[in-house]
């Protein structure tokens, strides 16, 4: 009973109750923001994250052009519905190097944090053609006009040196190969050394079904393959990151 009188008169003095509740604002912030100075890092630390390669960065540019954001996230929550559904929660790492990231919690198709590999190209690309095909239920529209698009990158290194700007660490050898391993990637007669050593895990070959055109479908599907894949989670811990 004393507890409620002295919680009314908190109510009743608006003086006291805008001091009660800077104090608690300023407490919570507090907290949320000391630890901030001395953190050198609030991401964690994880092997295999790497910069997209240069047809995964036209991929997800299509991917944004035509807004797939709407309808699709990819971040992944530590809920155990969203877990056992989609696979192990999303790690901030995972998207150091989003400009923009594409988090969201925006569902009307499934998330795609960890969509690569789950599906062969050849299922990518009846699902972009015709998504009723595979998914009878699906809503999605569709993008076959993709793969009758040749993909045109006005400039691959323009690209890569504006992502350095803004933190990506793309190097002077990724830069200068940039063209050559964006149609490398998807070309299956192509030496993709190059590609494999400056890109570890990328997806390589053809993805459209038509070795003769790098098409957009081409760019978007590399994109989707790699989702989710650079992590080996068989591997990681959540509280010591790696065990």
């Amino acid at each position: 009973m004393a507890f409620l009188d002295k919680h009314e008169i908190l109510e009743r003095n608006v003086t006291l109750l805008m001091v009660g509740a800077l104090a608690v604002v300023t407490i919570g912030g507090i907290v949320e923001i000391a630890p901030l100075f001395y953190l050198e890092n609030t991401i964690e630390k994880v092997e295999g994250v790497r910069p997209y390669s240069p047809l995964e960065l036209a991929g997800r540019d299509i991917y944004i052009r035509e807004g797939c954001y709407n309808c699709h996230s990819q971040m992944i929550r530590p809920f155990r519905d969203e877990v056992e559904r989609y696979g192990h929660y999303s790690l901030a790492a995972e998207s150091m190097y989003d400009h923009p990231f594409q988090w969201g919690s925006k569902r009307t198709g499934p998330d795609l944090a960890r969509v690569g590999g789950r599906y062969s190209n050849e299922w990518h690309v009846d699902h972009l053609n015709e998504p009723r095909s595979v998914v009878p239920e699906s809503i999605m529209p569709s993008y076959s006009f993709l793969k009758e698009t040749p993909l045109k990158v006005a400039d691959v290194q323009a690209n890569l040196k504006a992502s350095v700007m803004v933190g990506v660490p793309y190097t002077e050898e990724m830069i200068e190969n940039a063209e050559l391993d964006l149609r490398a990637q998807a070309d299956p007669d192509a030496d993709t050394s190059g590609v494999e050593a400056r890109y570890p895990k990328a997806v390589l070959g053809d993805f459209d079904g038509n070795p003769a055109q790098l098409s957009e479908m081409d760019a978007l599907i590399a994109y989707l393959q790699m989702l989710g894949t650079l992590v080996d989670f068989s591997t990681y811990d959540d509280a010591s990151g790696y065990r």
